[in-house]
């Protein structure tokens, strides 16, 4: 009996899935516990609408990240930021305090998380850090930190 699998199961294979199972394990097992539905010509049509629906959904987060990276490249970040003598900052500058500049200096949002801070922002000066966007596409942000 062809099935389509609703949720991962283990040995069978990944959601969303079509799969050939035992007539007795898919109607004993899969479909009481909402695991699969029977393969009719309805279920595989709704099935592929949503692959295409997930395809185009996926197609334009790129765009958006492309986008994005694009907007990033000419923009410059400045963070004021205390120090003591000889310009070490008290603390440092953190990937949440650059997420924060960056949306309040130009209103790009991007997440703390999606900032890589090769090593802590210890002194004053230019930096570049990258920024991770997803689908492989990433950013680069200029940073500048400044004497408050």
């Amino acid at each position: 009996m062809k099935v389509i699998l609703q949720q991962d199961v283990k040995g069978q294979g990944k959601k969303g899935q079509l799969i050939e199972a035992s007539d007795g394990y898919a109607r004993n097992f899969l479909i009481p516990r909402k695991l699969a539905v029977a393969a009719t010509a309805e279920n595989l049509n709704t099935m592929r609408q949503q692959e295409k629906a997930k395809l185009a959904q996926e197609a334009a987060e790129r765009a958006a990240a492309l986008e994005l990276a694009e907007q990033l490249k000419g923009c410059m970040v400045k963070i004021p930021a205390k120090a003591g003598n000889g310009g070490k900052l008290f603390g440092s500058v953190t990937s949440k305090e650059v997420s924060d500049a960056l949306k309040a200096q130009t209103g790009l949002d991007i997440a703390k998380t999606k900032i890589v801070l090769p090593e802590p922002i210890k002194a004053f000066g230019t930096y570049q850090l990258k920024c991770k966007l997803g689908y492989e596409i990433s950013g680069t942000i200029n940073v500048i930190v400044t004497e408050a």
